[in-house]
């Protein structure tokens, strides 16, 4: 469980190819607080600390999530963002993430507004119910708000921080990110679609009782 809150801006230092899937190390010096088999998400996608050094960590990348996130894309020398686990005593600052990828989208349209920056990405299809005006979502890990939503786009506002301390700010229209909407809508449209008649049946009684 993550918050979407980026501790850091790490970068892929090396891609070897194992088992179909891949290897990717990142130099960051948060690899100093890691431990092997410790969760961590970059740009969004939860995985898990296969090696380390005081400066740099390696995880590894199966082939099916290489296929549903932009991870299979990438190259030596891109940055990321990088957050680890939200512990039990924290303050939960962003949204819960749970570095699970819905889909891969592209940005849009950006431009610099006031000091901020406005960010249009292209809105999937199937991420349609999922999405809400002013409501949470991630786009490469970080915990953003829905500023604008039409039929086929959604637009976030990205403050001066977090422009500044994301990698977010190497974006440009083209350029593919992992999107994940808030958990909790999907729980809600999931109990929803459970409920409508001639529905499948839910624990405790049939879809048709309220």
């Amino acid at each position: 469980m993550f918050t979407g809150l980026i501790e850091a801006v790490g970068r892929v230092a090396t891609i070897d190819g194992v088992d179909d899937g891949h290897r990717i190390a990142i130099d960051t010096p948060l690899a100093a607080e890691l431990a092997l088999g410790d969760s961590i998400a970059v740009n969004g996608v939860c995985l898990t600390v296969v090696a380390r050094s005081a400066s740099s960590f390696a995880t590894d990348v199966s082939p099916a999530t290489l296929r549903v996130t932009t991870l299979g894309a990438w190259v030596p020398g891109r940055r990321v963002n990088l957050e680890r686990p939200l512990r039990a005593d924290d303050r939960l600052g962003g949204h819960f993430v749970l570095g699970h990828v819905d889909a891969v989208t592209e940005v849009t349209a950006l431009r610099s507004d006031a000091g901020s920056y406005w960010v249009e990405f292209r809105l999937p299809d199937e991420l349609q119910a999922w999405v809400i005006p002013r409501g949470s979502i991630s786009v490469d890990g970080i915990s953003l708000t829905v500023a604008a939503l039409e039929a086929r786009m959604f637009a976030v506002q990205i403050i001066p921080h977090t422009w500044a301390h994301t990698a977010l700010s190497d974006g440009a229209p083209g350029m593919s990110v992992n999107v994940e909407t808030d958990v909790l809508g999907k729980y809600v449209a999931r109990i929803m679609s459970l409920q409508q008649p001639g529905g499948p049946s839910w624990p405790g009684g049939t879809s048709e009782e309220t």
